[in-house]
């Protein structure tokens, strides 16, 4: 039985090469959609088992002898390279000045960003962990300080054509229906903002995407978990660091896709059945942040 995703409803195809094969068993262990099994001292393959192939490749992955091919659910044989030397990847202190060093940036340098970096930063993203493989994230790219405005002007609409659903009227009635932090987040944020979102255009300025150069919207499909654009999002801000750029999540977005904005989706591209996801912006940034900030977890409990 295999998992469907958005692209993909078949189960990808196994091979072995017996010749090769030593029936060490690796493969086996690290196989969870279990189509992989030893029997009689030999790996062997039955796509009815569990989930079938997922195409996580794990098996190739791990394999000492190269005696494994995987190929389906947007997988082949040249999909597969060397894990990098440990000499060459970061160390627990690298990865902790990286992300101590980024900041939400939200004041950018008058210049765009090159094609160059936007390309390295989609293949970052790429490698990010998902749900069940392959990933099913979408990425709409909105390149040039010009675009962006305009993304951010017709999202600004679309907010203003929906403020009345956050507006205290409507917060009355639904009160009753509401959480009790659903409500404070609509009343004391949700509309506030929409507020300072129509206050600051009125001034020409761009305060729901800040005047960013280039800005990223992370999506899903129905299939997918929701988590997976915010984590492919996340690998995406980490790559700009190191190219140089500044980023900000901006988390506005997607839950008024989410809630409207047929016409929008259409213009740019966005699957209407989509999830949410969410929007990143980048560029070069125009201040220097000179400290790095140190955060706390709300709670962290041993069981």
């Amino acid at each position: 039985m295999a998992i469907p995703t958005a692209r993909y409803s078949e189960t990808a195809t196994v091979k072995i090469d017996y010749e090769k094969c030593k029936a060490c068993g690796l493969c086996v262990k690290v196989c969870k959609g279990a189509p992989l099994y030893l029997e009689n001292n030999k790996v062997k393959i039955d796509q009815t088992r569990y989930f079938g192939c997922i195409g996580c490749g794990h098996c190739v992955a791990v394999c000492p002898t190269g005696a494994i091919a995987v190929e389906g659910r947007d997988i082949t044989q040249t999909s597969f390279i060397d894990i990098p030397v440990e000499e060459t990847r970061a160390g627990y202190g690298e990865l902790m000045a990286l992300m101590l060093s980024r900041r939400s940036v939200r004041e950018f340098e008058d210049r765009g960003v090159e094609q160059e970096k936007i390309d390295k930063i989609l293949a970052a993203a790429s490698t990010a962990p998902m749900g069940i493989p392959p990933s099913d994230v979408e990425v709409l790219v909105i390149k040039g300080k010009e675009k962006v405005r305009e993304f951010s002007d017709d999202m600004l609409k679309l907010i203003k054509s929906q403020k009345w659903i956050f507006s205290k009227p409507v917060l009355l009635l639904m009160r009753p229906f509401m959480k009790r932090e659903e409500y404070e987040v609509v009343d004391k944020f949700m509309y506030p903002a929409i507020e300072a979102f129509e206050e600051m255009r009125k001034e020409n300025t761009d305060y729901l995407l800040y005047e960013a150069p280039l800005a990223m919207y992370f999506h899903v499909s129905p299939y997918a978990d929701p988590a997976d654009p915010l984590i492919t999002a996340t690998y995406a801000m980490l790559a700009a660091e190191t190219l140089g750029l500044g980023s900000c999540m901006i988390g506005t977005i997607g839950p008024m896709l989410k809630s409207g904005g047929k016409e929008v989706k259409e213009k740019y591209g966005i699957n209407i059945r989509n999830q949410p996801g969410i929007v990143v912006i980048f560029g070069y940034p125009a201040v220097k942040y000179r400290r790095a900030i140190r955060r706390n977890l709300a709670q962290v409990h041993y069981y």
